[in-house]
Formats: C-alpha cells, structure tokens, sequence
C-alpha cells in the first residue's frame, strides 16, 4: 500500500489523495527534479497481480502519452517500483463536469457548448493520433480554476482499428454508444454519440437514458429513440438540438463521421443559434450495393488491417492468427486459378520493373561518383546544410517547439505572472519569481526581466527565472506586487490563494471559478447595463489576479441587461413562434383569444404594450391570438317555412358559406317544407350548411331515397 510521503521513480514525492477510481487511486505529488506538482495515479493493490489489470494500466499510459494538447491531461512518465504501477500526470485543479452539473442543475447554451468545443479539440488531436477514448463522460471532463476543459483517463481507450469492445471495457453505461452496449465494432463515432449524451445532460440536467440496471440502461441505448431536450429545456436553439440529435443517432453511419465537423457546427451554433445548417445523414443515401467476386473479401480485411494496436486478449491473438491463416489459404487459391492472360501480363510487369530498378540504381552510382569528386570543396557547405535541415526538421507545428522535448521561449516581458504561467503552461515551462525592483518602464506587477531570452530554445521541464516591477517610486518591492506574482508560482502558500478574474462570465462559470480557487461567493446583486449581456458578471468586490486568505467572501454584481428594450414585433406571427422570440428578447409571456374576421386563426393580432413600445425586461408581454372569425348560431326551423325562407333566415343569421339542399320523407312535416338545418348549433361562417326538405309522409321515399324523418 503506497503511503504519504512515499517517492517513487526516485523524483516523485506522494503528498496526499486526491482521488479513486475504479481501478487507480490518484495522489498528488511533488516532482522534486523539476519542483511542480503533479498528479499520480496508482493502480489499485488489489489489481496488481492481475496479468491483465497490469496491461490495461499501461495502456492508458501509452495512448494518453501519444497526445499533447491543452484540452487533455498531459502524461509527463510511466513506471513500476516494487510492484506498484504508476502514471505520472499534469495536475488540474479544478472540478469535474459531473459535479459541476450537479451544483447547477443544468448548464447555460453558452456554458454547455463552449465546454463542448474544448472537449472537441481535445478529441481531435486524439482521433487524428488514431486513439479512441470510449469512456467520454462528464466524470472524465474537469474544468480547471482557470476555466480550461480538459479530457482525462484515457484508461480503457484503444486503437481505431481495434475491431470489437468487451463488456469489461466498456465504459459508463449512461454514455456508451449503442454499438459499444451491443460489443460491437467501435470507432472514433463512438465517442461522439458519447460527448452528445454529455452534451444531453448539460443543457438538460438529465441523461436520456436512465434504469434500475445497467442492462437495462443498455437496452434502451440500443431501442429507445431520446426525449428531445427541448422538452426539458425550452430555450435550446434550434441548431443545438440538431446537433445533438446527430451526435446521438443510434447507427453510426448517421452520427458525425469526423468530430472536427461536429466542431466547427458548435461553434456555428454560437453565431447563428436558429440556423438550419445542420446536414443530417441519410444512411440510405450512403448505403451502396458491392458485388462481391473473387479477392473482394481479402481487400476488406486488409483495408481494416491493424498495424500496431494499443492491446489484444490473448484470445484475439488466436483468433487473429486462425483469421490469417485461413487468409493465406484463400490467396493461394486464387494464385492457383490465375488465368494465362494475367500471368502473361504481371510477367511484362515485372520485366518493366526490374528495368525501372536498374536505371535507377546506375543513376545513384553516377551521383554518388560526381560528389566524391567535389567532396573537399563542398564539406563547409554540406555542413551548414546539415544543421540547417536538422534545424528546420525539429520546428513542431505550431512553431513554438524545435523537437519533442525542445520549446523556444517566449517573451514575457510586459505580462503579469498569471498571464506569463499560462502561456508558459501549455509550454511545459516552469516560472519562478526572483525577485521585484523598481521600473520607470514597467507598471507594479508586469513583468522587466527574464532570465532567458525570447527565441532560445529549452527544453520541456525547464524553469525560467523573472523579476517584477515592484509598486512605489523608490525602487523598493511592493509587498502586494510580490504576493500576487508569488501566488502564481509553486510557492503559493496553503492559506493564501489568488483570486480568478470572473468580469464577462455568467454566474455558474463564476461561481465554479470562485469555489474552485478556494474562495466563496458572497452577495450577488443586479444593476442594469447597456454594453455587459443580461447574466454575465459586471464586476466583484475582491480585485482579481489578487491575494487573499481561502475562504474569502467574494460578492458579485449580475447585468440585468439594458434598462428598457423595444417589445418585439410578433403580430402576424404564429403563436409558437411569437412566444419564442418575446421570450428570447426577455420578455414574460400572457396570451388571450379574440375572434377575427382579418386575421388567421392562431395568429397574432395584437400586443400589448404595442411593438416597438419600450419595455423593462422581464416584463410582461400580452399577446392576443386569432381564433377567426366568430361563430355563426343556426336559427331554428319555423312551421310552414320553405326553403327560401330558410336560406334567408341563415344568411340574416351572419352565415356566408356554402347552402346546399336535400329531400327526406317526414310524418309531421308536409311536403316542400323545410324540416331542419344540418349541421345544427354554432358553426363556421364560412362552411357549410344543408337545408332539409320534406317529401311527405314516411310511407313513401324521398327523392334522395331517404326514409322519413320527425321535423326539428
């Protein structure tokens, strides 16, 4: 059992627990080498004996450390010491998305997809590296103090070409895809049926599918359609819901077939909330019938061919090899039944080639003779090209780094620390403050002095030293200037923490960034403004980037947006849409009905206060809806009157529709007499009615063949 205090890998001291898993514990740790903290996660002492528990541990160390990116948890090392397994890994302080939606009950559209962008590029860059993560859900997201999303616990992921998932590796079963319920095939998809279940849960506060079991939460992964999360969330745009719709298509032929696809729809959403620009797949569409003839198969198999994959049972092993076997078999067959005309033809082929090689061959001998010649004079130069080429060769993409363990420093000078540690962060470079003088240059706090130079280039774990302007005229440090710089780097005091700048975020993101530094919120009151959004933080009563003890009370003010807005103008709109865009424009919603004989039914006809009447938001709108024109009463049937008379007394009625007549036989009523009106009561003015004739008595037929009937 790994204690505190304990150092492992000869650099890495245990500090304390700060997480368990299901089958690791995580501790944080100091790396005295490169003095900063990091995270450790220990494989279970229960686990350790078992062969396979061992292997899957090292998986995960092996997939997460093929990928670098701001958006998931870096890998720093790997190891094994007296029989305990462990990864070393960048330390996020901060909470996980699960807890955050709980806190909440649901997330902002804002919230939700900006979480859901970063997790996106996370993805990427692990889909581009051919890794599947097949565990996303909110446990596995963490939101740091800074407000940075980040993927973790890459444990049960696997190669894209792996072909099949075992139960046991299946992740949660609230967020498993449905081929991933089924232990079917699973690709990058799967991850994106996954991210939009979480997606689901965050603009909702709920998973779409829920049970007593796992099976039983599996099931309905497999049969059951969603519940649209506009049922639970009224205000989801339009184009958000069409997204997690796809994402969450039960074939995976229907869902995104690329997440960077999936990306750049949210972040579409975000600018055209209502867009219809969502592309749904139709499966139909893609499905194309192949005739399969001879050789189709194997090409199918060797297009899915793995080259390495991350981990195999042993049992797929003896599958695999059995499969290749029975693959040799069948190619030797269809070498047997090779036509002449094809064994002519590869036989020109392989003529040509062997021609093609060597031409080639008499070419690079001839080069290499011409160069031996000028050897002398050209050694200086071919030396400088050398170290050019190297040079070129180990700038990384983004142009920061010159290898995958070299970065080139960036200036700093005129930043503050926080803002020095977060660019130096996704760097994997360390600061560490020397020290404050007074500057004529710079203000109290930035940044005057590094002591490496923008443009060298270090290596990843390297610490750079800097020196503050400090506060005042004289020269001296200032002691606020130095606590505030201090607290951005590893000697941050237990009882002293820094204060995160939450101006510009709405209330849940700033309470999270508040409770997650240590800090709690205090009062959080309303003022109205003209250039800060209705929910977002105007401004908080402890400066930020500042020192202060934990636990400290930190009170918000909330923007209820402007003071007055114009009412919208609905009228003439269908009522649904009407109640959405008041609605939008932060208006409460009444509706009554009025009868019409201009406006459609279930229009607008009017609001009050009237469009473009300023109005204080959150206010009250009413709107009055069309129920058409009112409805007509039929006058009742008078003994003796004749069907003329019976149109006129209807038309007198208000009724402007069609009148159509028919005959039926009456006892009561003598022939050519009106009997009744059908339909009878209030009706549409503009339908139809039908006047009733009599044809006499009932012993006879009417002309319509109707058998007599009692007169109204």
């Amino acid at each position: 059992m790994i204690k505190v205090g304990t150092i492992v890998g000869d650099r890495y001291e245990i500090l304390e627990k700060i997480g368990v898993g299901g089958m690791a514990e995580v501790f944080k740790g100091k790396d005295h080498k490169l003095n900063r903290y990091v995270a450790v996660k220990v494989l279970k002492e229960e686990f350790r004996e078992n062969d396979a528990f061992v292997k899957k541990f090292k998986e995960e160390a092996q997939a997460a450390a093929r990928l670098a990116h701001p958006n998931i948890v870096n890998v720093y090392d790997v190891g094994d010491e007296n029989g305990i397994y462990y990864i070393v890994m960048e330390l996020v302080e901060g909470i996980t998305l699960k807890n955050y939606i709980e806190r909440k009950g649901s997330l902002t559209i804002k919230e939700a997809t900006s979480i859901a962008i970063q997790v996106c590029a996370g993805l990427e860059v692990a889909h581009n590296n051919h890794i599947v993560h097949r565990d996303i859900k909110p446990q596995n997201i963490i939101i740091s103090r800074e407000g940075k999303v980040k993927v973790t616990d890459f444990g049960i992921a696997k190669a894209t070409t792996s072909q099949t998932t075992t139960a046991n590796a299946m992740g949660s079963v609230h967020y498993a895809s449905p081929e991933q319920a089924r232990g079917g095939y699973v690709d990058h998809r799967s991850d994106i049926y996954s991210l939009g279940i979480v997606l689901y849960e965050m603009v909702t506060g709920r998973v779409p599918f829920d049970g007593e079991t796992a099976v039983t939460v599996a099931v309905k992964h497999l049969q059951e359609e969603m519940v649209p999360p506009s049922v639970y969330c009224k205000n989801i745009p339009y184009s958000l819901e069409q997204i997690i719709k796809k994402c969450t298509e039960k074939s995976p032929d229907r869902r995104y077939q690329d997440i960077g696809d999936l990306l750049a729809d949210l972040k579409q959403s975000l600018m055209d909330p209502d867009g219809d620009f969502v592309q749904m797949i139709d499966v139909d569409e893609q499905a194309r019938t192949v005739v399969m003839n001879k050789g189709t198969s194997s090409k199918i198999r060797n297009s899915r061919k793995v080259e390495v994959p991350v981990s195999r049972d042993e049992d797929e092993d003896e599958e695999d090899d059995e499969y290749e076997d029975d693959e040799d078999d069948e190619d030797e067959d269809d070498d047997e039944e090779l036509s002449p005309a094809v064994e002519k033809a590869m036989t020109v082929a392989g003529v040509v080639l062997a021609v093609i090689i060597v031409l080639i061959v008499l070419l690079l001998v001839s080069k290499a003779l011409g160069l031996g010649k000028e050897k002398n004079d050209t050694s200086s130069s071919d030396s400088q090209q050398t170290e050019q080429t190297a040079d070129e060769d180990t700038e990384s993409e983004d142009g920061n780094s010159s290898s995958a363990n070299t970065v080139v420093m960036p200036n700093l000078l005129g930043k503050t620390m926080t803002e020095a540690k977060i660019e130096l962060k996704d760097l994997g470079i360390d600061i560490t403050l020397k020290g404050s003088e007074s500057s004529s240059k710079y203000s109290a706090g930035q940044i005057m002095e590094q002591n490496i130079a923008e443009g060298t280039k270090v290596e990843v774990g390297s610490s750079v030293e800097v020196t503050i302007a400090g506060s005042g005229s004289s020269g001296t440090s200032g002691s606020s200037t130095s606590s505030t710089a201090a607290d951005s780097t590893s000697s941050t005091t237990d009882t002293e923490v820094t204060v995160p700048n939450v101006v510009g975020k709405d209330e849940a993101t700033a309470r999270a960034a508040i409770e997650a530094a240590g800090l709690t919120v205090g009062t959080v009151t309303e003022a109205s403004s003209d250039t800060v959004t209705s929910g977002l933080v105007i401004s908080q009563t402890v400066a930020a980037n500042t020192k202060t003890a934990k636990g400290t009370k930190v009170n918000l003010v909330l923007s209820s947006g402007p003071s007055s807005v114009k009412v919208t103008d609905v009228i003439g709109h269908e009522q649904s849409r009407a109640e959405q865009e008041l609605a939008a424009a932060g208006f409460q919603v009444s509706v009554k009905e009025a009868y019409s004989s201009d406006v459609r039914s279930g229009l607008v006809i009017s609001t009050t206060p009237d469009r473009g009447t300023p109005a204080k938001p959150g206010s009250t709108v009413t709107m009055t809806v069309s129920q058409g024109k009112e409805k007509v009463t039929i006058p009742s049937v008078s003994v003796g009157m004749t069907y003329e008379a019976a149109a006129e007394k209807l038309e007198d009625a208000g009724f402007t529709g069609t009148i159509s007549e028919a005959t039926e036989s009456s006892n009561s009523v003598g022939s050519g007499f009106v009997t009744r009106y059908s339909p009878s009561g209030a009706v549409d003015p503009d339908g139809t009615v039908t006047i009733y004739v009599s044809t006499g008595s009932a012993s006879g037929t009417g002309t319509d063949g109707t058998e007599g009937m009692p007169a109204n």
